[in-house]
């Protein structure tokens, strides 16, 4: 899989629609990355199986696309491990950059301009179940068939 060829021929509008980010959010990331990945390359050490700019699409397929790490480590022919390694240096790495973090919530409150933020509620629900009693057609259903066998 070459990225390089792809993501140079691919249009704007595509951008979004793959990733979720405009280009110009992309390209920035990849220099975030790039400029991270030599300052930890001077050290020396072995070089990593997939390149800076893998790791940023599958980053950004991970949580776009919902995949699963072993799916994505089949498309590269890499170890789940290795997915996850990249998504984790990704994250960090754009998150101790700080240039696509949220200002914190004391200045969101004092600014006069409206900033949006999307919040999902993804807590877990209770689900009724039917109570076991002889009242319940179900349950005296299945009971009726038990004793017949």
């Amino acid at each position: 899989m070459d990225n390089i060829k792809r993501i140079k021929n691919l249009k704007e509008e595509k951008y979004q629609v793959l990733f979720g980010i405009r280009k110009a959010t992309f390209e920035a990331m990849l220099a975030i990355l790039e400029r991270a990945y030599k300052e930890m390359r001077k050290k020396g050490g072995k070089e990593r199986q997939l390149s800076v700019l893998d790791m940023l699409i599958i980053m950004l397929g991970y949580y776009h696309d919902y995949r699963t790490m072993e799916n994505i480590a089949f498309d590269y022919g890499v170890h789940k491990q290795r997915i996850s390694e990249a998504v984790i240096w990704v994250e960090e790495t754009l998150i101790l950059d700080g240039t696509f973090a949220l200002p914190p919530k004391r200045e969101l409150k004092e600014a006069d301009t409206e900033v949006t933020i999307a919040v999902a509620d993804v807590t877990e629900c209770e689900t009724e179940r039917p109570k076991k009693n002889s009242r319940n057609p179900t349950q005296a259903s299945r009971n009726a068939t038990q004793s017949k066998i």
